[in-house]
């Protein structure tokens, strides 16, 4: 019945009793495939045991309980990398390779940002911190990608880990919504010290307008972070912009990106 309906949707071919691939899930569902989404939607399909603890979790304000097979982080990175890839260029465009030297990627998961910004600049050096069940698959991105020589890798918790010094641009690409509102603060703390003078933290997450009822997307996903989070949300442009003032950067400005994500600029004095 399941391949039937699927036939009947022109996911499958029938031919003679046997079902196979139309070119449209061979294009998308067949890893093999450089525009396979298979893992990315296998990502998707582990949220729904968790959306389906929405009540408990609104009524006890805590997450539900972890779901998900021991592949649910390849799942989750690959579909990050997905997302990032087709984002890249947008923060390219708005951030500028140039007179950059060292980007501390935090969270950066399949390095997909520091391997656009390495290949958009040949004297750029990028360094990922990820925890250790993540930095394994963030080394076989980097390998592929043929930048071992310039992206380098570090196990380690950017609240509490020495995240280093010197840096010309952190990154914080679709972090900050997984923590509270009291983590993000230190977390820019941290990010201002980590930075030379003149440095530029990156903030992209989905950015709720002021009164928090726009966009549609971020606040839907407050509550994806309500079911799986211990205590993430999205947050709001002033939110973000008294945080980073506090935490001494100077300049904060916003640049509006096509999709869901925006994208915040703080630089360091």
């Amino acid at each position: 019945m399941l391949l039937h309906a699927l036939a009947a949707l022109k996911l499958l071919r029938k031919e003679n009793g046997i079902f196979k691939n139309t070119p449209l899930s061979a294009r998308f569902f067949v890893d093999a495939s450089p525009d396979s989404a298979r893992k990315a939607l296998l990502h998707t399909a582990n949220l729904w045991p968790r959306w389906s603890n929405l009540t408990g979790s609104v009524r006890a304000g805590t997450p539900a309980p972890k779901a998900g097979d021991g592949e649910w982080v390849t799942m989750f990175i690959t579909a990050m990398d997905r997302n990032a890839r087709e984002r890249a260029q947008g923060m390219l465009n708005a951030v500028g390779a140039e007179g950059i030297r060292r980007i501390l990627d935090l969270g950066g998961g399949s390095a997909a940002y520091s391997i656009a910004f390495a290949r958009a600049n040949p004297k750029v050096t990028a360094e990922v911190l990820d925890l250790p069940d993540v930095i394994p698959l963030t080394q076989e991105y980097i390998r592929q990608a043929g930048l071992a020589d310039r992206i380098h890798t570090r196990v380690g918790d950017m609240l509490g880990d020495p995240l280093g010094q010197g840096f010309d641009l952190v990154l914080l690409s679709a972090i900050c919504h997984m923590f509270s509102a009291e983590e993000n603060r230190a977390l820019f703390r941290r990010a201002y010290a980590a930075l030379v003078p003149g440095g530029r933290l990156l903030v992209q997450d989905f950015i709720l307008e002021a009164e928090k009822t726009a966009p549609r997307f971020a606040a839907l996903f407050a509550l994806n972070m309500l079911v799986g989070t211990r205590g993430g949300s999205t947050y709001s442009e002033p939110e973000y912009g008294t945080w980073l003032t506090a935490a001494g950067f100077t300049e904060v400005r916003r640049i509006r990106l096509p999709g869901p994500a925006g994208m915040l600029i703080a630089t360091r004095s």
